[in-house]
């Protein structure tokens, strides 16, 4: 059975995730024209204004380029798309692609390091105080799913210390594709995920200003957290 979260969506996100769909996986190939907003809309049985509505949208992703006359073509995303496209590239036709899940954690095991780096070295003791909470909330969290969703607020502390938008809107993007994935791995993911102790280690490294042990404790911490997430997907039936 294919996992993926369900959503509420309006007429032009529906239109959207169809042509986008069709165009990531490479359907519609880059160069190549989308038929007039008339006939979109005779063939998805909608209105012009959620055609053209999600035409719009389909431009600021970088998807289609839309010309005078209203003549949408089709672009190559790896070239002009943004990290936004993650959640639509990692949930393809209701089922979660390995692939790309795969290069969110190596993502995120590069740029995380750097980020409690910086949390460190610019450390308020705001931070602290937030770090600290969460922390005891982790280490009386036993449910495994529900241990990788507090895991994802204490980063949201930690990327929010590192004071760089950069590295922030990065984590939105991650986090927006990572978080669905969580549910369609719940059932294959244990107990051995919780790192309770490699979390007080960060937290420490962090709290102390210590710039070397917030990147190397944070490289620990995501390294295992990719192992146990490589590991239920695996379990959940491997690569696609």
């Amino acid at each position: 059975m294919a996992l993926h979260p369900v959503i509420r969506r309006s007429v032009p996100d529906e239109v959207f995730e169809r042509i986008a769909t069709d165009v990531l996986g490479g359907a519609t190939p880059p160069g190549e024209a989308l038929p007039s907003e008339r006939r979109l809309a005779e063939v998805f049985g909608v209105s012009r204004p959620a055609v053209r509505e999600a035409l719009q949208r389909l431009s600021a992703s970088g998807l289609v380029e839309v010309r005078r006359g209203g003549v949408a073509t089709v672009r190559d995303f790896r070239r002009h798309a943004g990290l936004d496209l993650l959640p639509l590239l990692l949930f393809r036709g209701g089922a979660l692609d390995a692939s790309v899940f795969r290069s969110i954690l190596e993502a995120r095991l590069r740029s995380g390091p750097k980020v409690a780096e910086l949390a460190a070295q610019r450390h308020s003791p705001w931070l602290t105080e937030l770090l600290e909470s969460t922390l005891r909330t982790l280490e009386t969290e036993h449910d495994p799913l529900d241990w990788q969703r507090l895991t994802l607020r204490y980063w949201d502390h930690v990327v929010d210390g590192a004071g760089s938008i950069v590295y922030r809107l990065m984590y939105n993007a991650f986090r927006a594709a990572y978080e669905p994935a969580l549910a369609a791995l719940a059932a294959a993911m244990t107990a051995e995920a919780r790192c309770p102790a490699a979390y007080r280690k960060l937290t420490l490294a962090i709290c102390a200003a210590d710039t070397a042990a917030a990147h190397e404790a944070a490289h620990d911490v995501l390294e295992l957290a990719n192992a146990t997430m490589i590991a239920a997907l695996e379990d959940r039936g491997g690569p696609r």
